[in-house]
Order: structure tokens, then sequence, then C-alpha cells
């Protein structure tokens, strides 16, 4: 019998980059990257590229060998408005190898709701993993996407919000781990 591994889905501002945290207050842990990735310059209309100031990213590279451990239990996939820019800015810093990405279908809406309160990203991971078992961190979840995945995906999934003051914690990856052990 073939088992099936969970997917793991990965948003990168909220849980990787705590981007709500104060500005003066950068999270323990954490070191800033001012990063300049196409979709922020795409932010800039008008602005010639070298004009546009960098972001500024917050990661932890101990999250790095704590995704990697979770990838003998899970296959990682970004599902970020970094798209594949995440596999050139964010995986470096914490030591990750490229990873698949989850391609927004075209005229994605922006982040938030999709007008009936399901966060944007829903429905499109629920058709992504297919029937397959995931797990999904993301800083905007809410109470209708668990509604709509427990009604809409027969196999089980974690829909963890992630605090974006505070990032990915060590009772999150613990949650992670437990998840992926029960599937």
């Amino acid at each position: 019998m073939t088992t099936i591994r969970p997917l793991l889905y990965l948003d990168v501002d909220g849980p990787l980059n705590p981007y709500a945290a104060k500005p003066e207050r950068r999270p323990v842990g954490y070191t800033t990257h001012r990063m300049k990735p196409d979709g922020w310059i795409a932010r800039h209309p008008g602005q010639p590229p070298a004009a546009v100031k960098p972001l500024r990213v917050w990661l932890n590279e101990a999250h790095g060998p704590e995704l990697l451990a979770l990838a003998a239990r899970f296959d990682l996939i970004w599902a970020t408005t970094w798209v594949g820019e995440a596999n050139t800015f964010i995986a470096p810093v914490l030591g990750l190898p490229s990873l698949p990405v989850v391609e927004w279908p075209d005229g994605a809406p922006p982040p938030g709701t999709d007008g009936s309160g399901l966060f944007w990203k829903t429905r499109h991971l629920v058709a992504h993993a297919a029937g397959r078992p995931f797990a999904w961190v993301d800083d905007e979840l809410g109470s209708r996407d668990r509604a709509h995945v427990t009604v809409h995906h027969k196999a089980p999934a974690l829909l963890l919000h992630i605090d974006p003051r505070l990032g990915l914690r060590a009772a999150d990856f613990t949650a992670l781990a437990e998840f992926a052990d029960g599937v």
C-alpha cells in the first residue's frame, strides 16, 4: 500500500515574515533583509525599479531546519503571493531547496476575502490539493475557510492561523508534525 504524504502549503508574509510586528520591535530570532522582488516593484507603477525602496522582510533562519524536518513528513509547497520569487528570495535565507509553487489563477483577487468572507486562496488550494491531506499556514485564515474546507475537502486538513506579529512558533511546528503523524 502506498502512503500519500500530506501537502504543507506555506505562506511567506505572516508565517515566515512577521510583517505586522511593530517596526521598532523585530521579533527575537529574526534578522532584517531588504529585498526587491518583481512583485514588490510592480506595486510601485511609474517608478523606475532603481527608485523603489526595498521591502523590509524579517526572517528567522532557525525556521529553515524546522521546515526541512517537516519535509520528511510533508511535501512542502509555496502558497504565497511571492509565487516563484519565494524560491529566489526566501528559500536561500532559510536554507531551503527550491520548492514547488502554487500558481494563482489569472486575475486572482488582491489579498483579503473573495467577497463572500472566504479568503481568496481557499477555493484554489482545496482544488490544488485534489483530495490529498494538507496543512496550510497563513495569517489570513478564519472560521469560514475552515468550514469551506470541511465541506469541500474530504481528506484531513489543518488550517493553522499564524499571528502576523509573531510568525511561526515552536507550538506551530509541533502541531504540524502531529498532524502529519496522524494522517
